[in-house]
């Protein structure tokens, strides 16, 4: 019986590897071509590069001309500018890859109030990724509040982790809609952004008990209506708030920081 069970097992794997075999081929057969293309590297920048004036601009320390010398890179990016704002676009020329740097400073003192680092991929990395896309989205904000956002009195404490996370994504709107003007693709970051905030926001206005898990290691696990499956992780400490958002259908599950910068 034992034997029998066996041999039914590896009758089922066979078929099942005759089949997926057979996929492979109609897939190389009919898009060969644009499968080795897609599987082949881009170059640079990879995420660290782009993360790179992200991670050097200090909240309430750089100045608007410590930030020009840091945060285009005139080889891949475009600079947008108004009074306030300064961000930096780019996208690979050959794959999905979309970026965007920004920075809003406080007009009296211009020190940075805000930073915004972007990034969506939808370049597959194998091909497994080529049969089953899958599109990956990072987003990392920290944004210096102001006092009627601290100071006000709220129900709870998870009422004022949502409402704050509600400011974050207000801020990101208006910064966004200062340089959006100069450059289409800043546009496109602006309204995935948003649908990622919101996507987060929808689940924890169903069940506000999840925002106290908010600033866990793991963060809080949301769906996206396009980009499946996501998490968001918010730490306040003093006056500033950030926000981290990873977007993947594969969740990062099985990672010690699942909001660890990554290709």
């Amino acid at each position: 019986m034992q034997n029998q069970n066996l041999k039914l097992k590896n009758l089922n794997f066979e078929i099942w590897f005759l089949v997926f075999s057979f996929q492979l081929l109609v897939i190389f057969g009919s898009c060969g071509c644009s499968v080795v293309e897609s599987l082949t590297p881009e170059g640079p920048p990879n995420n660290a590069e782009i993360a790179k004036s992200y991670y050097q601009t200090k909240l309430k320390m750089s100045t608007s001309s410590d930030v020009l010398t840091t945060i285009h890179k005139p080889k891949y990016e475009l600079l947008s500018q108004s009074k306030s704002v300064i961000a930096s676009v780019g996208q690979k020329k050959k794959g999905r890859k979309i970026w965007l740097n920004m920075v809003a400073f406080d007009e009296n003192e211009l020190t940075a109030m805000r930073k915004y680092l972007f990034v969506i991929d939808e370049k597959p990395k194998g091909l497994l990724m080529v049969i089953m896309p899958r599109r990956k989205l990072m987003f990392d904000s920290e944004i210096v509040l102001q006092a009627d956002v601290l100071d006000k009195p709220y129900t709870n404490e998870n009422a004022r982790r949502i409402a704050i996370l509600k400011q974050v994504q207000k801020n990101a709107r208006e910064d966004i809609k200062e340089v959006s003007p100069d450059n289409k693709m800043i546009v496109v970051c602006g309204m995935l952004i948003n649908q990622s905030l919101e996507a987060s926001l929808v689940k924890l206005n169903s069940s506000p008990v999840l925002a106290s898990r908010l600033s866990e290691p793991a963060g809080v696990e949301f769906s996206h209506m396009s980009l499946d499956k996501g998490k968001i992780q918010m730490v306040v400490s003093d006056d500033i708030v950030s926000v981290k958002i990873r977007m993947d259908p594969l969740v990062h599950a099985f990672e010690e920081d699942p909001f660890s910068l990554r290709e």
